[in-house]
């Protein structure tokens, strides 16, 4: 009979043992996953932000281009009305 007793609270502690581990795997598991999930939003937002100050620069180009388009205009009917003149 002591014998089976002895059984029973051998696999409890080995039980007990075996679940002890498991949860230790798993929280080292999940901090591990949580700090490369970090990283990759850190990296995210580091793009993010690139992509913003590249998209106003060129939202500014395109803003001005039209006005680079007319005084460009300008300046060729200008050119004209001078090679006219002296022509």
């Amino acid at each position: 009979m002591s014998e089976i007793v002895v059984a029973i609270v051998t696999g409890c502690f080995g039980l007990l043992g075996s679940v002890i581990v498991a949860v230790i795997s798993a929280s080292a598991t999940r901090q591990a996953i949580a700090h490369k999930l970090e990283i990759a939003q850190a990296i995210t937002d580091t793009k993010i932000d690139e992509l913003t100050r590249e998209v106003r620069k060129h939202n500014n180009f395109a803003e001005r281009m039209p006005v680079l388009e007319e005084q460009i205009k300008v300046a060729n009917h200008r050119i004209e009305d001078l090679e006219r003149k002296t022509g």
